[in-house]
């Protein structure tokens, strides 16, 4: 059992996935899990282990899922915490006794980028991206595209018939690149990006395609009656200028240029 859970942890800090690892390191009275037990928890909930399960550990996988979306994180020491629970009072049993329980968040300066497509080019970008220190997300219409990127903990798959709709669940300060079918399907994504960028800014923000493409979405950035400034606000075409139009190429150039503004940010 000790050793599963190290191998699980080791998992999640090879997957670059953003998780508390929790320890119950006292207990009084009667408590369901004795002192030591462990459980690791993710932004999905319960990932392995447990901590005594049933109301201890629901309060337990909820303290800890609002540890990792909390800003008390973005301080590298408050990156730990300790908490003392009545579990009368706090966790509302009837058992009577008392629990203290140890929280420590990890990869929660994970880089994360969103890819908007799956095809030849976005398939050849996301398996260099994967050999990088980051996590990747696709969403794509078509299964049977998804279906051909590589399989990796880093690697998250999402089929969906909205693309825009995804918009909105998009972690912050996400590197996101449009790479669909074609103007037709990178637009909505784009102008939905654009019109909650006030409230929801990302560090990159890019669409494949070329300088006339660049044009077309200028057009429709005016027809939508949002401010011609956002017009800078995204790369088109995306990448540094080196290298042909060769799948593999376009993905380093792209690549460099993500290296280029993460350091830079």
């Amino acid at each position: 059992m000790v050793l599963e859970f190290y191998e699980k942890l080791q998992e999640l800090l090879h997957g670059n996935v953003p998780f508390v690892s929790v320890t119950m390191v006292d207990t009084i009275g009667s408590v369901p899990q004795n002192a030591g037990s462990k459980m690791l928890v993710t932004e999905e909930g319960l990932h392995y282990g447990t901590v005594g399960g049933g109301k201890i550990e629901k309060r337990a996988i909820e303290e800890a899922q609002a540890f990792l979306s909390s800003d008390e994180i973005k301080v590298a020491d408050a990156r730990t915490k300790f908490v003392n629970w009545s579990l009368e009072k706090d966790v509302g049993m009837t058992c009577g006794g008392s629990t203290k329980l140890y929280f420590e968040v990890f990869n929660t300066h994970a880089w994360n980028i969103v890819v908007f497509g799956a095809g030849h080019c976005a398939n050849a970008l996301i398996e260099l991206l994967l050999k990088l220190d980051c996590r990747v997300t696709c969403f794509d219409q078509r299964q049977e595209w998804l279906d051909k990127l590589p399989s990796s903990s880093k690697l998250k798959k999402v089929r969906c018939n909205e693309l825009p709709d995804m918009v909105s669940q998009l972690p912050a300060k996400s590197f996101v690149l449009l790479m669909t079918m074609g103007h037709t399907t990178d637009k909505p994504i784009l102008l939905e990006i654009l019109k909650n960028w006030e409230q929801k800014p990302f560090p990159y923000l890019g669409v494949i395609g070329s300088k006339a493409k660049a044009v077309r979405l200028y057009q429709d950035i005016a027809e939508a009656g949002l401010p011609s400034k956002y017009n800078d606000l995204f790369y088109c075409p995306m990448g540094l200028s080196v290298g042909n139009n060769h799948p593999q190429e376009i993905a380093i150039s792209i690549v460099s240029q993500l290296l280029q503004i993460r350091d830079s940010v």
